[in-house]
């Protein structure tokens, strides 16, 4: 019986943080570690809270085909995604949209002219609202542009390349939402 009880304390030791891995929580959601949209699968590359005055507003997280520190390198792949999950019901649609044209702005360096319409286009998917517990799942398509899921329901497809890398640069561009979430989506 000891060495039964020796031989299970070891397995705990030895492969616990892989079972803690798969079964990840940040503030509270389960995050995945691995998605398969439009049959594309992809492994979680890193996950983390976006907040804003001491309040955490959602959990970000960063799904690759292959799993990278390098932020260039994520901006590169051929098919990526965003998924964020709304854990505070402060964050309201206006407030929301205020954020992402700040990130765009950030990702363009003030010049969002020749991306303004899809800018417009990808704003609408928060005219219904957000609430807690919400899901935001952006796909990055490399050369194509960006397809957009609320609640895993597909919204839009917008086609631009250049859009594309403003969207990601965002969360993991050279002057990110927030630099913590950056890092930790980089799993840094």
């Amino acid at each position: 019986m000891k060495l039964l009880s020796k031989l299970l304390l070891i397995t705990i030791v030895l492969f616990g943080s892989q079972a803690i891995a798969k079964n990840m929580k940040v503030s509270g959601v389960s995050v995945a570690d691995n998605l398969n949209i439009e049959s594309k699968p992809m492994l979680l590359n890193g996950s983390g809270v976006r907040s804003k005055f001491f309040f955490d507003l959602y959990v970000g997280s960063l799904y690759l085909s292959n799993t990278t520190k390098d932020a260039d390198k994520a901006m590169n792949e051929t098919f990526a995604a965003i998924r964020l999950n709304i854990i505070s019901g402060l964050i309201t649609k206006d407030k929301m949209q205020e954020a992402i044209v700040e990130g765009f702005e950030h990702a363009t360096h003030d010049n969002v002219k020749p991306i303004q319409s899809q800018i417009d286009e990808f704003m609408s998917l928060f005219d219904t609202g957000i609430k807690e517990g919400d899901q935001f799942t952006f796909v990055f398509h490399k050369g194509v542009g960006v397809t957009a899921y609320k609640n895993m329901n597909k919204l839009t497809d917008i086609k631009n390349e250049t859009f594309r890398k403003a969207l990601m640069a965002i969360w993991i561009g050279d002057k990110p939402a927030q630099k913590s979430l950056k890092k930790d989506m980089l799993a840094q």
